[in-house]
């Protein structure tokens, strides 16, 4: 079986691709919303993004491809089902055609597709499995269109209505590598080695003459067995979370339909900070574009069981009415793990800062947002009531890093304090086994 396709997703390939994917994100933690307010979910349509239709094999039938279409929904305190997918491949006259599902009903070159329950964003399911091929006679470059739009029930939320996609067909011809691999890999210990066997196979019509297997390892794992063929470099850490790289070639031939193996499975071993690991594996064939796209790329995810407490300290300052004070707000991860948004990018935490009354605050230190009390939006960058500062997407095991705020003494208010907490982007901190240090005061006079 074919791996399935990677679809739309941040890869973590080379650093200045992260640095590309990562975008500022808010804060808050998002509220939970009952079923009783529509207006808080919507239907999504993900379809494979201008997937490639190889020709035959020395001139034979044209390859099948799976093109997998997914619904999903946003809010899971909503129940969605019968989901109604129509795909119109009216536009691949000439240039491909396409197979029907058992859960479509096809009329011409439309069809309806049930999906009956439609999972959350995130999750498995809700997909439609199109079988795909260019046409008898299509040559190379040869372009079609297939859309598609969607409705599903929301329970009381009544009829979501998706945003219309589509995709574009190119036939086209070369090798296509992919890879196929284990699944996630949960519950195991700091200190452990594990293996990691993966297949790369050749989906194209034409031969790969040499390919090349690039694996990148997250911060707390460790290349246990070494390749000949490979070149073995590490990341220094500035900006992006440190990162091991192994950079292979292999010179041979990979026909249609071959696969290969290493002489001896990938084997990595995790050190005593491993929590949320991570390891990325992708193939390419040299001196050729490889037709798939997608699946020449797996992420397999590793998840240690340790903590990492995070924790943040105080300040207690004085000053007389009128004057100016800085006051400085530490974060500190006491470990033993690290942490990485390797996939989202989020930032870990964000360190809040409450103001104290009688103050003012008039210096705000890099990466931290003004904000109302509740969290909204503030219009100035001084004199806000509260302070959201964001971490990096990343910190070591033993990462500090401190706050400056300038505070304009207004009033007088002998020990008048304010708060300063961290939060998560979203949910809770579940890595952390005391999150009573979560918690500090920032005391003036």
């Amino acid at each position: 079986m074919r791996a399935d396709s990677v679809r739309r997703v941040l890869r973590l390939g080379a650093c200045t691709t992260l640095a590309a994917g990562l975008v500022a994100v808010g804060l808050t933690t998002a509220p939970a919303f009952a079923e009783t307010e529509p207006e808080t979910d919507q239907l999504w349509i993900t379809a494979p993004y201008d997937p490639n239709l190889p020709l035959g094999i020395d001139g034979g039938t044209p390859l099948t491809r799976t093109l997998d279409v997914r619904l999903n929904h946003d809010n899971d305190h909503v129940a969605v089902t019968d989901g109604r997918l129509t795909v119109d491949a009216s536009g691949l006259a000439g240039v491909a055609e396409i197979t029907w599902p058992d859960n479509c009903t096809p009329s011409g070159a439309t069809a309806v597709c049930e999906v009956s329950e439609v999972p959350v964003t995130g999750n498995t399911g809700g997909e439609v499995h199109l079988k795909v091929r260019a046409a008898d006679g299509a040559a190379v470059g040869a372009r079609g269109r297939i859309t598609f739009k969607a409705t599903a029930t929301a329970g009381l939320a009544g009829t979501l209505t998706a945003h219309r996609d589509s995709t574009t067909v190119t036939v086209a011809s070369g090798p296509d590598l992919g890879i196929t691999a284990g699944g996630a890999i949960e519950h195991v210990l700091p200190g452990s080695t594990q293996t990691l066997p993966f297949t790369v196979t050749n989906y194209g019509n034409e031969t790969a003459h040499g390919f090349t297997i690039r694996v990148m390892a997250s911060y707390a794992v460790r290349y246990v067995n070494r390749y000949d063929t490979c070149v073995y470099t590490t990341s220094s850490g500035d900006g992006y979370a440190p990162t091991a790289f192994a950079d292979c070639t292999f010179d041979q031939d990979l026909a249609p339909g071959a696969s290969f193996e290493l002489p001896e499975p990938l084997r990595v071993a995790l050190t005593g900070h491993a929590l949320q690991e991570r390891v990325d594996i992708w193939a390419q064939p040299v001196d050729a574009t490889d037709l798939g796209g997608y699946d020449d790329y797996v992420v397999l995810s590793i998840g240690a069981d340790n903590t990492a407490d995070f924790s943040v300290t105080g300040a207690a300052v004085t000053g007389a009415a009128g004057e100016t004070v800085t006051a400085s707000l530490t974060f500190k991860n006491n470990g033993p793990g690290w942490l990485g948004n390797l996939g989202s990018g989020d930032p870990v935490a964000a360190v809040r800062l409450i103001v104290p009354p009688g103050t003012t605050v008039t210096g705000v230190p890099e990466g931290c947002g003004p904000r109302t009390l509740s969290g909204s939006y503030y219009p100035n960058r001084t004199g806000a009531p509260r302070y959201d500062c964001a971490l990096p997407y990343w910190v070591l095991e033993n990462t500090e890093r401190s706050f400056a705020f300038k505070l304009r003494i207004d009033t007088v208010v002998p020990s008048a304090t304010g708060e300063v907490s961290i939060h998560p982007p979203f949910g809770e901190f579940r890595h952390d086994p005391d999150l009573t240090n979560n918690t500090a005061v920032l005391t003036v006079n």
